[in-house]
């Protein structure tokens, strides 16, 4: 018998080894690096929104945090 598997365009956290579901966007930037109006993003379950977010904040990378389009726990 063989479990079930995510689809290949399933959504994850970005968290290292973390295999959840993603409900949030982080997007961020460094301003050493990037355009000013360029985001990048982290995607992140609800365990490692935090941690992920605050990793970004102390760097001041983080630019704001919104619920990822289409999130099942989240809602429309």
């Amino acid at each position: 018998m063989t479990s079930p598997t995510e689809p290949d365009d399933a959504l994850i956290c970005s968290a290292r080894g973390c295999r959840a579901p993603a409900v949030y966007q982080l997007r961020w930037h460094n301003p050493r690096l990037h355009a000013p109006d360029r985001r990048k993003i982290w995607l992140a379950c609800p365990e490692h929104r935090g941690t992920l977010g605050d990793f970004l904040d102390a760097r001041g990378f983080l630019r704001e945090v919104v619920p990822l389009p289409g999130s099942p726990t989240l809602g429309p």
